[in-house]
């Protein structure tokens, strides 16, 4: 073997290691929370945002803070969610509230709890997504 030739063992391996994305989602989890966002935010007029990662204590003012920090806060909903710390937490913004009351949210927040619990990250994500965005209903 000449310098910069590789096996197919080894071209393979190096493939895997390229293709392995970091965080708790794959390529395939990715586009389908992308597709559930820009349909949720389509169809509603809202804007939908999802935050996966650890959360500063106290959680709720770290979420609140990460929405205001959001283009339009009013018109927004953030999801994030911290599976280190299994906490979940939805803010809505003035105007989104009006259209996903808080009870809304939290149905939506069990049913996300229930399939996190099972293993399913992203199906849960999705799942409360398209509650929100139903209940909200069409701009």
């Amino acid at each position: 073997m000449t310098v910069g030739e590789q096996t197919h063992e080894q071209a393979s391996e190096a493939t895997r290691q390229t293709a392995t994305l970091p965080g708790p989602f794959g390529t395939r989890q990715l586009l389908r929370l992308d597709e559930a966002l820009r349909l949720a935010d389509r169809s509603t007029g809202l804007t939908f945002s999802l935050y996966v990662g650890d959360l500063d204590e106290p959680v709720r003012d770290y979420a609140v803070t990460l929405h205001r920090q959001l283009p339009d806060p009013d018109q927004s909903v953030l999801i994030a969610v911290s599976p280190n710390q299994r906490v979940l937490e939805i803010v809505t913004g003035a105007e989104a509230r009006k259209r996903i009351p808080d009870r809304d949210s939290k149905l939506a927040a069990l049913s996300m709890v229930a399939a996190f619990g099972g293993g399913d990250l992203a199906g849960g994500l999705i799942s409360g997504i398209d509650q929100m965005a139903s209940r909200a209903g069409r701009a």
